[in-house]
């Protein structure tokens, strides 16, 4: 395949030797003109001609025009021609035309730089070049003029369609490459920027690293606000352009679904899915667009992504409210076919395997009189055989994903069924009736989409299938009811004689499906099964019948469900142990004939189709034969009953004891998982609790802070009034006759530690009222609760603390110490005497309690204050006093020194012969000439 067939798309069609003539003279003319404007009328030319004759254009003129970009950059209008005539050339559709004068090759050179195209000639011995495109002359003008930078985005594109792995590779590894692409979403011209997004699609396709780098160059950003601008669902093909570049960056690229998801970019979806109430008459446009837009809420929730992923999109979608908006869509009116079956398939994957998205689900109702569970209305389109066949299917899968990991929705469904919660009015349907309807219509698709629904009810829950076994249906009028595991093996006993519209092996599959999810790991199912004395001749039968193709899928499903009633037989049933039932194998059919039956199944088309996805991926009605979830049950029994089959009994007694020792585990797990569930149960309502606790400190934590700051601002206000009223007593004795450094005395000491002492005992009165105040105090506030009860009991409380409120005042009164207070203790008469007038109203006494509170509390500030500034002068005397002692023994010092030196002198007057008086001569002189005086005074 040449290069003109390749990516210009074939021949015109049919080259007219005018038009090559012309074309020549064109190119020629490009090439020898040396005027610009000669060069550009040419270039013009070409471009018109490049349509209708894209072979000669390309063969004759490509050179010329790589030649232009080259040398004429700087004219914007004739590269904006060269450009569109490349463009032409390369984007015409492929045309299935025979070429066989010219075969050449197309391959890229370089990078986003020196993007170049060479073709190979092989009809001449020396290769020519037939053009050379420069993407980074094209590029730098690209953002200054519309005439280059459309076009030179339209041929990029179109280069990425017809070579798209080698052009990304030249992008990738161009610096800044991605990055200047980007900026054409930025572009305000609305023709260039749409082109973009198509440009960006192209080039990220299948390449992750690309992807990657689109995404963390702001493109979820940029694509949403485009969206948001042309108007969600509403806008035009720009949204379904930005749509499907969006899923180009999120399908399988687990990086960039992290990035959208941490990037809130979830929330900005809800909006896509808002709808009226009247759906008529939607355009196809904005059919496509809300189509588009599901399809890219499946790829975030995808089931083949990784399920923490999965789980935390999920949960992103029912907390911003777009779970919410879609179930809205879900069961609202005139919604279209293909968009209700889309939303329905949306709604299966948000919610598959996420109890908080699977409880939500469960509690939606539609808008019907009464009103009906969701789960029940899409129930009855799925058994209707009147409802498209994708739709059935859509219903099926979201039945599913309700069901996957959900044993509370299992339950409930379950629980529908079961003779104590059947509604006996039958005023309403339940998904249990809709089942059992479905199972045993006469329409072969609703008896299989019914048998696989209560499988899933059933998968995974050993309790409901033993519970199941309760069921009991009325057959007929007269006859007594059956049980449901017989009714399903009647059926499937007489699928043959039953008229059914459809495929009768499909009915047989889904009951044999059915029936084996039931019995597997169920032992007391088996045993009801085996009860049934026709049941296992019937599978027998079938297993060793030669029939035809279609009837071996049937005949494996059959061993399948032998092999169950085998591998999980507890030996209850004398006539079925296990050993009797191998040895009818061994009889009627043959190990060997009994597994290569049992493989049929393995083997067959469409159990491989539906093992590769959860959802049922059907192209019609009948090639609707297995289930995604029972394709795993296949493949784990398969293997363990084929070696069941060839187990001796001895064998089989200890996988019995090894069984029973698991089982005895398996409750001994079961029990312990109990006892954590319910010690998590505890352990959240003393979470809770322990927040209540918390919050209700932290309330009153506030009002103990409150209240203290309160009680502050009335001790610096009574504080501050204090130092008004008494500012000159305050300091009466702190400012007394200082002490004379040099002339202390013994006496004046003594004088000062019985003025200590004084001090003291004040300090000890004081703390002594400051006591009876706290006391006092107390007794207002309990007197202050009570009165809200009892109205005696408010007046003697407030009684008592008058009575200790006199005797205050009059120790106050007494007190010298406290004499400069007289202010205060007026106030506090004043307020008795408001409080004796006002104590017949409540309300009044309340307020009148709470002043004289006030006032106590002021005089207890008062007290602290005075004890505060008496405890000041104490530790001033303390210092003065020992500051005088201290000035004292230096004093002594000093004398003694200077004795000492007065005796040394008279030492030496005597050692010279100088009469020198001792002191004791002189003293008693003293005292002689004292007396003498004192006779002298007598006698006058």
């Amino acid at each position: 395949m040449s290069f003109l067939w390749g990516v210009m798309g074939g021949p015109s069609a049919g080259p007219q030797p005018s038009g090559a003539e012309t074309i020549q003279k064109l190119c020629d003319r490009v090439a020898s003109s040396t005027l610009l404007d000669d060069r550009r009328d040419a270039v013009r030319a070409l471009k018109s001609l490049s349509k209708k004759y894209r072979l000669e254009v390309g063969t004759q003129a490509m050179e010329h025009l790589i030649h232009v970009l080259q040398t004429d950059r700087s004219d914007s209008e004739i590269i904006g021609y060269a450009l569109d005539t490349l463009y032409n050339v390369i984007s015409n559709d492929l045309e299935e035309e025979e070429q066989a004068e010219v075969s050449t090759q197309f391959y890229f050179l370089g990078d986003l730089g020196m993007l170049e195209c060479q073709p190979i000639s092989r009809d001449c011995d020396t290769d020519k070049f037939l053009f050379r495109m420069s993407w980074k002359h094209a590029a730098s003008q690209l953002e200054f003029d519309f005439h280059v930078r459309w076009p030179g985005v339209k041929l990029l594109t179109s280069l990425l369609k017809q070579q798209g792995p080698q052009v990304q590779q030249i992008i990738l590894v161009s610096p800044m490459g991605v990055s200047r692409l980007m900026d054409l979403l930025a572009d305000s011209r609305e023709v260039i920027r749409n082109d973009g997004v198509l440009l960006l699609q192209q080039l990220t396709k299948s390449n992750a690293a690309i992807q990657k780098i689109v995404a963390f160059e702001n493109a979820f950003e940029r694509l949403l606000d485009i969206i948001t601008e042309e108007g969600n669902s509403d806008g035009g093909i720009v949204v379904e352009d930005c749509l499907l570049l969006l899923q180009n960056l999120l399908k399988n690229n687990n990086s960039n679904q992290n990035f959208f998801k941490e990037g809130s970019y979830i929330q900005r979806m809800k909006p896509w899915f808002e709808v009226g109430d009247d759906n008529c008459g939607w355009s196809a446009q904005k059919v496509t667009n809300l189509h588009l837009m599901l399809q890219l809420v499946r790829v975030l929730v995808s089931p083949t992504n990784p399920p923490g992923a999965t789980s935390s999109c999920q949960k992103a979608m029912f907390h911003c409210g777009l779970l919410q908006q879609l179930c809205t869509i879900l069961m609202a009116t005139g919604v279209p076919a293909d968009i209700l079956t889309e939303t329905i398939n949306t709604v299966s994957e948000v919610i598959r395997g996420c109890q908080m998205n699977q409880d939500y689900f469960a509690s939606v109702n539609a808008p019907s009189n009464p009103p009906r569970p969701a789960i029940v209305v899409l129930l009855m389109s799925m058994v209707n055989e009147r409802q498209p066949f994708v739709l059935r299917c859509a219903v099926l899968y979201c039945f599913q994903c309700f069901l996957y990991k959900n044993q509370k929705g299992q339950g409930e469904i379950v629980s529908t069924l079961l003779p104590s919660t059947i509604d006996a009015t039958g005023n309403s349907v339940s998904a249990g009736q809709l089942l059992c309807g479905g199972l045993f219509s006469t329409d072969s698709l609703s008896n299989w989409c019914a048998a696989v629904a209560l499988a899933h009810a059933l998968q995974e829950n050993a309790t409901l299938k033993e519970q199941l076994l309760r069921v009991q249906l009325a057959t007929s009028i007269g006859n007594p009811p059956v049980s449901l595991l017989q009714q399903c093996t009647n059926i499937l006993s007489q699928g043959d004689k039953i008229d059914r519209r459809g495929s009768k092996v499909q009915t047989r599959v889904g009951l044999l499906m059915l029936l084996c999810t039931w019995l597997s790991n169920c032992s007391i199912a088996v045993t009801h099964f085996l009860h049934n004395p026709a049941n296992i001749p019937f599978l027998t039968g079938q297993i060793a019948e030669n029939l035809g193709e279609e009837e071996q899928l049937v005949q494996g499903l059959c061993a399948l469900l032998l092999g169950i009633s085998i591998y999980y037989n507890d030996n209850s049933l004398e006539n079925y142990r296990k050993e009797k039932l191998k040895q009818l194998i061994e009889k009627r059919i043959g190990r060997e004939n009994f597994i290569e039956k049992l493989g049929f199944i393995s083997k067959h088309e469409l159990y491989s189709r539906a093992a590769q996805k959860p959802q049922p991926g059907f192209s019609s009605p009948e090639h609707m034969m297995f289930d995604h979830e029972f394709t795993k049950l296949v493949k784990e029994l398969e293997g363990v009953i084929s070696k069941a089959i060839y187990k001796s009994s001895e064998e089989d007694k200890k996988e019995e004891e090894v069984k029973k020792t698991l089982e005895q585990h398996d409750n001994i797990v079961t029990q312990y998982k109990k006892v954590i569930r319910e010690q998590d149960q505890e352990l959240e309502e003393l979470k809770q609790r322990i927040t209540t606790l918390m919050s209700q400190n932290e309330q009153l934590q506030a009002t103990v802070t409150q209240q203290v700051s309160q009680i502050q601002q009335h001790k610096d206000q009574y504080n501050l009034l204090k130092v008004q009223l008494g500012k000159d007593t305050q300091h009466h004795n702190s400012h007394g006759d200082t002490f004379q450094m040099n002339g202390i005395q013994t006496e004046e000491v003594s004088k000062l530690k019985e003025e200590l002492e004084e001090w003291k005992n004040k300090h000890e009165l004081l703390q002594g009222l400051i006591r009876e105040k706290d006391f006092l105090i107390e007794k207002l506030k309990s007197s202050q609760l009570e009165i809200g009860t009892t109205e005696l009991s408010s007046q003697n409380s407030r009684s008592d603390g008058l009575e200790h409120n006199n005797e205050l005042q009059k120790n106050t009164t007494a007190d010298p110490v406290l004499g400069d207070s007289g202010v205060i203790v007026a106030k506090s008469s004043e307020l008795e005497g408001q409080l004796e007038q006002q104590i017949k109203e409540l309300k009044s006494e309340v307020k009148a309690l709470s002043e004289e509170k006030e006032s106590l509390k002021q005089h207890l500030d008062s007290s602290s204050s005075t004890v505060a500034i008496l405890q000041d002068e104490k530790i001033k005397l303390q210092q003065e006093v020992a500051e005088s002692k201290k000035e004292q023994d230096d004093l002594l010092v000093l004398l003694a020194d200077q004795d000492q030196k007065l005796s040394a002198l008279k030492i030496k007057l005597k050692d010279l012969g100088v009469p020198v008086e001792d002191e004791d001569d002189i003293e008693s002189g003293d005292q002689g000439d004292e007396d003498e005086d004192v006779e002298e005074e007598e006698q006058d």
